[in-house]
């Protein structure tokens, strides 16, 4: 059975990005004769050709697109597993909690009380992310456990627990046309411009675009759109600006979440410490 070591594999991946065999030489800091040596000693395991070479030009032959496709999925679970083991064998790491600026709804410090009190507990680092990369620093292991809203963020590979669900609001300036209304239906929100989220894909928004709630505010100021949050996202209130209750729009929830694959005893500690807190209120 024909086997490659994971040193091979980032030589193929470096020239199946690059398409060309001295660029990335260079990003991989070996001398090319030595790269070119190491892809035909690939070639010749596997036993295809991996790479269709002319004078001017390096394409990738359909083995090659199979091999990039997978070999970077192999590479990345042997990086996760090298993490996930020192992160079991590390006794005195911290704990990463990731979320967005005001983004827990007045919890935070009742879980983290709630936790210190634990025998177990460790120091929390506190990580501040953007619009959209709560889930992403999750899944990479750049954070252990993060707040995030649903249905705003992804829990696509994740384990959650809900810790607190709330009405969303329209925000909107206060000589607005439903500054005045008691609530809202999302029809009456039809025609006014909403904003674009940074880093989120497929939004729906028509209005500029903003990185996070502090920008969206401000552009609700001075006119240029309206939003739509999460109620403890939009208080304290700027003096100028109204919220108003949708009543069809569905319930924001705050939801504790982490890798599901992540079992480690601190991340289950902190999970209970939170729910804890929650039903201590």
């Amino acid at each position: 059975m024909a086997e490659l070591e994971t040193r091979e594999l980032e030589y193929f991946l470096g020239v199946a990005d690059e398409l060309h065999f001295g660029r990335a030489a260079d990003r991989l800091a070996i001398a090319q004769p030595a790269l070119s040596k190491a892809i035909r000693r690939i070639e010749a395991r596997l036993g295809v050709p991996l790479f269709i070479r002319s004078s001017r030009s390096v394409e990738l032959t359909p083995a090659g697109r199979a091999l990039q496709e997978h070999g970077r999925h192999a590479l990345n679970a042997v990086s996760a597993a090298v993490q996930s083991a020192r992160r079991a064998g590390d006794t005195r790491r911290h704990l990463r909690l990731v979320l967005k600026p005001g983004g827990d709804a007045g919890l935070l410090s009742a879980i983290l009380a709630e936790y210190a009190r634990r025998h177990d507990s460790r120091q929390v680092d506190i990580l501040f992310s953007g619009p959209a990369d709560r889930v992403d620093m999750l899944r990479d292991g750049r954070a252990d456990i993060g707040l995030l809203y649903v249905p705003f963020d992804d829990l696509d590979g994740l384990a959650h627990e809900t810790l607190h669900a709330e009405e969303r609001v329209v925000i909107v300036p206060s000589a607005h046309r439903l500054a005045g209304q008691a609530s809202v239906r999302m029809a009456d929100l039809e025609g006014e411009t909403l904003p674009r989220w940074r880093g989120v894909p497929g939004g729906d928004g028509t209005g500029p675009e903003v990185a996070d709630v502090t920008q969206l505010l401000h552009m609700i100021t001075a006119g240029r759109m309206i939003g739509v949050l999460p109620r403890s996202l939009a208080e304290p209130v700027p003096a100028g600006l109204i919220c108003v209750p949708v009543t069809d729009a569905p319930p924001s929830r705050l939801v504790l979440a982490w890798n599901a694959q992540d079992r480690r005893p601190m991340v289950a500690s902190f999970v209970a410490a939170a729910i804890g807190s929650r039903q201590a209120d």
